[in-house]
């Protein structure tokens, strides 16, 4: 992948803002790049790892480099439901209900530790993921334009945590875990951090009415029925992976094809190679498939089996030219 604080200035595009991103984040440039494709693909983003390895630092990061109007929740067992979509309050100056916005209001909402809150709260964000829009006292409002809900979670099992829904997980275009870095990567981050938090010194290069503009640029990025074959192959092997008890569904398909477009206009192409189908299925598919009984008595990861279906999957030869 490219490091992309070599490249001259590129002040204004999607690429700038993945060059602000990596002055706060260390290393993990395979991982910026498929979160700024998921924001051009118009899709919500699941970070999940262990605290304390930059999951909220990335996704702020993000936000301040993008100019985006971005709310933050710690959740916690305690959130209830209106804190995500707002409330009416009567007013007794007025003699009138008045809104109070909630935090889903904004651009991107940074949902920390999302599985630690209770499923009724979790469900509270499915409409406005989904549809983009709250419905409260039977009155819709829709939230801000362009809206992306960037969650983290720490890994199943851990204090205070508990499983997401099959459907709220499907309504993630991908997930990512960060991972711990290296040697040389821990000793920059002790270096950056002398000097206050790393995620302030990303500086805004685009907007939301960019980010909008790329996004309809996107979504016009040619994909060849081959292209659209393979996709469709791809998904239908998790589907029948022994291993694999429940595969992608028709929802993770088509984040497929549109991560697939997002990465093909990040590299600058008009149209859609199978390559970057490979380079973002694992992405996709991670946090959908669910494995058998067979393979976690087994102890295999999905990872390895999502990379078993890449390999034996033919992918269409395209010329790059």
């Amino acid at each position: 992948m490219i490091n992309y604080r070599e490249d001259p200035d590129l002040r204004g595009t999607p690429r700038a803002v993945i060059s602000q991103v990596q002055k706060a984040v260390v290393g993990k440039f395979d991982i910026i790049e498929q979160i700024m494709m998921a924001f051009l693909a118009k899709g919500h983003i699941l970070v999940e790892d262990i605290p304390g390895t930059g999951k909220t630092t990335m996704a702020l990061a993000f936000s301040h480099a993008m100019g985006l109007k971005a709310n933050r929740v710690q959740f916690t067992p305690d959130v209830l439901p209106a804190d995500l979509t707002g409330f009416t309050i009567y007013q007794k100056e007025t003699g009138q209900f008045v809104y109070q916005p909630g935090a889903v209001m904004c651009n991107l909402l940074l949902a920390d530790e999302i599985n630690r809150t209770s499923p009724k709260t979790q469900s509270a964000l499915l409409e406005v993921m989904e549809e983009r829009h709250v419905t409260v006292d039977g009155i819709t409002r829709n939230v801000g334009n362009p809206f992306i809900v960037i969650a983290t979670e720490n890994p199943t099992g851990s204090a205070g945590t508990q499983l997401l829904p099959d459907s709220q997980l499907d309504r993630f275009m991908i997930c990512v875990k960060m991972g711990y870095p290296t040697v040389t990567e821990e000793v920059d981050i002790l270096k950056r951090n002398q000097y206050g938090r790393a995620d302030a010194r990303a500086e805004r290069v685009f907007s939301a009415d960019g980010l909008l503009e790329a996004q309809e640029q996107v979504s016009e990025i040619f994909v060849h029925d081959v292209v659209y074959s393979y996709i469709a192959r791809l998904s239908k092997a998790t589907r029948e992976q022994e291993m694999i008890a429940l595969g992608l569904s028709p929802r993770g398909t088509i984040a497929l094809a549109s991560m697939a477009k997002a990465c093909a206009y990040l590299n600058g192409r008009e149209y859609v190679v199978p390559d970057d189908v490979k380079a973002v299925f694992p992405a996709v598919a991670v946090h959908r498939i669910q494995l058998s009984t067979k393979a976690r008595v087994g102890h295999i990861l999905a990872d390895d089996l999502i990379q078993q279906i890449l390999d034996h999957t033919t992918a269409p030869s395209i010329s790059k030219k």
